[in-house]
């Protein structure tokens, strides 16, 4: 099976198409299953509003859309209804009502920032120290403890910043790779940056890490495939979904499809 279910939609500002559009070109695109999983809204007590999030109001909209959609291709494609999360743990009683008003199918960890985002700066641009590095692996490792979500999105996102894979990215790898797989959780092989064309090849330092799945493979972790989708073209263009399935299958991961239950 072909699957996806880290999907973008223009809720959160920084995505390109309909719903609908993301929908076709997944059919397109071959594949079995669709899950949407825009940036969750959270509803802060501070009067802060982020730059990269639906806004809970626009929740509703979010869930209706993606059911309409879900009914009309349901002979053609298996549509699910997701958010990626962050682990902010005053927040959490509140999102967990929101999953269970609106019938949300997953949750997916996205560990973009540490506790909140109303005061600490985004892992994925602001990694460049061991300090920040150690607040990444806490808040990854606490995030997965929670039983909240079923997988961990893009694990390696910290080379996104942090200016090489050194003995203290090792170090915090192996300890999140490790909870992973005590957990049973699958971490994601994120190609995002491969739509987006920021590679090593033109000397960008991004995800995914071989040094970081080399040490996934060595802890017994298991991988799944996202493609972290927000232009609604990519679904159509199979390359990178069949790169990280090469990738993965060189590095001995096994790829699971089908989202871990009981979470």
């Amino acid at each position: 099976m072909r699957t996806n279910y880290h999907t973008h939609t223009t809720r959160c500002m920084h995505a390109r198409g309909t719903d609908e559009e993301f929908v076709l070109s997944a059919i397109q695109g071959g594949y079995d299953v669709l899950g949407f999983s825009d940036h969750t809204p959270w509803k802060y007590r501070s009067d802060f509003v982020a730059g990269m999030r639906m806004l809970p109001d626009e929740l509703p909209d979010y869930v209706e859309s993606i059911t309409a959609l879900r009914e009309k291709y349901r002979d053609q494609i298996q549509i699910k209804i997701g958010l990626e999360c962050e682990y902010f743990p005053d927040y959490l009683y509140w999102l967990k009502e929101q999953i269970k008003c609106y019938h949300i199918d997953y949750a997916i960890f996205g560990n973009h920032y540490y506790h909140t985002d109303e005061k600490f700066p985004y892992f994925g641009s602001h990694t460049r120290n061991r300090d920040m590095l150690d607040l990444y692996e806490e808040s990854a490792i606490e995030g997965m403890e929670s039983g909240l979500f079923c997988y961990l999105a893009h694990p390696d996102l910290f080379m996104r910043s942090y200016p090489q894979f050194d003995h203290h990215c090792t170090a915090i790898s192996r300890h999140i790779c490790r909870a992973a797989a005590r957990l049973h959780i699958p971490l994601e092989y994120n190609i995002g940056r491969w739509y987006f064309g920021e590679t090593e090849e033109n000397n960008r330092l991004t995800y995914p890490t071989p040094a970081f799945w080399k040490i996934a493979a060595n802890e017994g972790c298991t991988a799944i495939i996202g493609l972290d989708a927000h232009d609604y073209r990519e679904l159509a263009d199979p390359r990178g979904y069949l790169k990280a399935q090469n990738d993965l299958k060189a590095y001995g991961i096994p790829v699971i499809t089908t989202l871990p239950t009981g979470r």
